[in-house]
């Protein structure tokens, strides 16, 4: 099969464009093409014509003829797929009608797909959506660079705010200490053989405060600062306060947290989106409580859950030795665990009764809960295979093609109201040498170069915003290569929703005004 030429002309065999794959004149090419319509057989369907020297493959485009001028020996039946190809693609360029204006203004890119499709006469082995990812010409591995640049340079103003905030909450705490006498003296819980041994952290002022409560309505933050940093501007407060304490004091040992490296340009873009994950900001009031809870899941692509992991502990931080005697009262929890719920209190507070409210006190009324230290009172686990736990289901659904292709879906939707996430990336593998056509999303995709998958960003999932489709067509028939899907996120509120309802005195029942830091983190969820 050789292809001398493919061109497309009026009805009456003037060129509109031609392009030669071997060497042929123009003054040829305009001599072939006039001579065309001429030879053309009336009232049949035949589309192909032969003279003494070549053959003349050719299909109606519109007002036009796009035809293809082959040697005699050609096997027209690949000659005739070829045609259709071609017509395809500029259909699928000229959009809006394929005549002769359309056809010129789009004249560079039709030739360029034209030479993709033959080279030097010979058909190469491609199709329409392959032609279509060659012509855009996109630079993923570039794309991939820009986002590391800057999330090297959000990190860096994120980890600068997050210090000076510590530094100046810390500032304020000694300065509360002292006005209150040198700290709490002897508390039943403050320490010795028969005292309530903290946790193993120091009480630092929280990283960046979070909501008051989980269920407060919280303003969407985006997920990349548009804006870079400025070098050399005006210096701000919390620079200043930097400035002033000196860089020693940045590797201070009081640091309740260490700085969060920055991340290199060999990461995987789902790693750089989950290193910037911040929640929403509060201030900690002088009673305290933080929830933190660690998730592990794997589903399986035909549905059903493999295995469900969580576990959760509760501190309670007090700062004010007049509200040292506290008790907290749990709120009831959206998702009933049951008794598959494994709850774990401290031996100096009182344990949860039966068919009771769930109460977290000292059994001994008359003593006060530490100030200034951070206490694990509650520990909870649950372990098992039920479905309905799950915070987040995942749905990918590949369907192969009769042209070697494959379609996917995949879609998401939020399963506990409970939980609010932030910073969801779902990952796909996709299979080598490929790359997708994606025709519909919501939030935003990106193809991550270092392990060649597509990554679904999402900024955040909640009850108002619970649910988003992905839709890409890409080349191979293998459903296998597409998991398994990983999927990473930071939540804010309990899976098991274990929250604090209200914080009263014991003495006389008043209500003591609080703070709550409630946050998931994902140590695996996967779709295999």
């Amino acid at each position: 099969m050789v292809v001398l030429a493919a061109s497309i002309c009026t009805k009456g065999g003037k060129a509109v464009i031609s392009r030669q794959f071997r060497d042929m004149t123009r003054a040829r090419i305009d001599s072939l093409l006039a001579s065309f319509p001429k030879v053309i057989p009336t009232n049949t369907q035949h589309t192909s014509v032969e003279t003494s020297d070549v053959r003349y493959v050719y299909q109606p485009l519109e007002d036009l003829y796009i035809v293809l001028i082959t040697n005699k020996a050609s096997n027209i039946l690949q000659d005739i797929e070829t045609l259709h190809l071609f017509a395809r693609v500029v259909s699928d360029m000229c959009r809006a009608s394929a005549d002769q204006r359309e056809i010129q203004k789009n004249a560079f890119d039709i030739l360029e797909a034209f030479d993709e499709i033959v080279s030097l006469g010979y058909r190469e082995s491609v199709n329409l959506m392959q032609v279509r990812n060659i012509l855009e010409m996109e630079s993923h591995e570039e794309k991939i660079q820009e986002i590391i640049a800057r999330n090297k340079e959000a990190e860096a103003k994120e980890e600068l705010k997050r210090r000076a905030k510590q530094l100046e909450m810390q500032r304020r705490e000694q300065q509360r200490r002292a006005a209150a006498g040198g700290g709490p003296g002897g508390s039943y819980l403050g320490g010795g053989i028969s005292g309530y041994a903290p946790v193993p952290q120091r009480y630092d002022a929280p990283s960046p405060a979070r909501a008051a409560s989980p269920a407060a309505p919280v303003p969407k933050t985006p997920a990349f600062k548009k804006s870079g940093m400025q070098l050399g501007g005006k210096k701000t407060t919390q620079s200043q306060l930097l400035d002033a304490l000196g860089g020693e004091a940045l590797l201070s040992e009081d640091m309740s947290a260490p700085a969060t490296p920055v991340p290199t340009e060999h990461q995987t873009f789902a790693a750089i989106h989950s290193s910037q994950s911040t929640l929403p900001a509060v201030t900690p009031e002088s009673v305290h409580v933080v929830v933190k809870e660690s998730l592990s899941l794997e589903l399986a692509r035909e549905g059903g859950l493999n295995n469900l992991e969580l576990t959760g502990d509760m501190n309670l931080q007090i700062t004010d030795s007049a509200l040292a005697r506290v008790k907290l009262t749990l709120a009831e929890p959206a998702t009933s665990f049951g008794p598959e719920l494994q709850y774990k209190q401290h031996p100096n507070v009182g344990k949860f009764a039966a068919n009771k409210e769930r109460v977290i006190a000292l059994k001994d009324p008359s003593r006060s809960f530490p100030v200034g230290q951070s206490l694990a009172v509650l520990k909870w686990r649950y372990a098992g295979k039920d479905e309905s736990y799950v915070p987040l289901s995942i749905n990918c659904w590949p369907t192969p093609g009769n042209d070697g292709t494959c379609d996917v879906n995949i879609e998401y939707e939020l399963e506990n109201e409970g939980v609010v996430l932030h910073d969801v990336v779902i990952s796909i593998p996709l299979p080598s040498g490929s790359y997708p056509t994606v025709s519909s999303h919501s939030g935003e995709w990106a193809l991550n170069g270092s392990s060649h998958a597509i990554d679904w960003i999402v900024g955040r999932v909640d009850a108002d915003e619970s649910s988003g489709t992905l839709e890409f067509s890409i080349g191979g028939d293998d459903i296998g290569a597409f998991f398994p899907v990983h999927v990473s996120f930071v939540a804010q509120g309990s899976i098991a929703g274990v929250r604090v309802a209200s914080i009263a005195r014991v003495d006389n029942g008043e209500e003591v005004t609080f703070s709550e830091d409630a946050s998931v983190a994902l140590k695996n969820f996967t779709v295999v």
